[in-house]
């Protein structure tokens, strides 16, 4: 009996799965991933040393930004990702979040490309920093690549249960849609051809403008039969 209400209440559509039914809870999910993946890359995530001809130490450290771009693009495809998911239509919601699982799948193998082999990273960063490449210390890579590759996971994770609730997610309604599903004012009714009372020059209240001009002409007050 409650399953039956519901359903009528929802206008019929299929209940969503998971705690990402609300569309708003998609959107902050999508869009939170997204900007703490793009914050992982902004701090050093690999740090060496090389010596040169004027300085037996030069420090060196790259970003997560110069070691693996990718990372940066992909947060901002899955940002944006959120942002379209607000106003994303019944079609356009499922592109979305595959475009979301898609970055976040590029994230999290960027970032584990540098933790396997942070030596072209650091080698790159020194070239970079001081003009060499001959490196004077082990590379040393911080904790903010796994951060990302558990971010990016997470992005895939947030797709999935975002892609389970969309059933659940109302369509973006337009300008004269109204919820009853009867037209709006001067729309025609379904399968009749008539026109709603706001149009109807012949409805109670309504006046022709000719007509009106017409007993002007005449000087008669063309609202006294109204």
């Amino acid at each position: 009996m409650d399953d039956a209400g519901s359903s009528a209440h929802d206008g019929g559509r299929p209940p969503g799965r998971g705690p990402l039914r609300a569309r708003s809870r998609a959107v902050w999910a999508v869009v939170a991933v997204g900007g703490l993946t793009l914050a992982t890359a902004s701090p050093t995530w690999v740090s060496t040393t090389v010596s040169t001809a004027l300085q037996p130490t030069v420090d060196v450290a790259v970003t997560g930004t110069t070691a693996a771009p990718a990372v940066g693009a992909a947060a901002l495809v899955v940002v944006a990702g959120g942002v379209a998911l607000a106003i994303a239509g019944r079609v356009a919601r499922w592109v979305a979040l595959v475009v979301v699982a898609l970055a976040g799948v590029l994230a999290a193998a960027s970032a584990a490309a540098v933790l396997l082999d942070p030596l072209p990273a650091a080698t790159s960063g020194a070239s970079a920093t001081a003009g060499v490449t001959d490196l004077t210390s082990p590379v040393s890579v911080a904790v903010w690549p796994w951060l990302t590759v558990v971010l990016g996971v997470v992005a895939v994770l947030v797709a999935a249960l975002a892609a389970a609730g969309a059933p659940a997610w109302g369509a973006t309604s337009g300008r004269h849609e109204r919820a009853d599903g009867e037209p709006a004012a001067g729309e025609t009714h379904p399968g009749t051809g008539a026109t709603s009372s706001g149009d109807d020059p012949d409805a109670p209240g309504q006046h022709d403008p000719h007509d009106a001009w017409d007993a002007l002409s005449r000087g008669t007050d063309p609202s006294a039969d109204r």
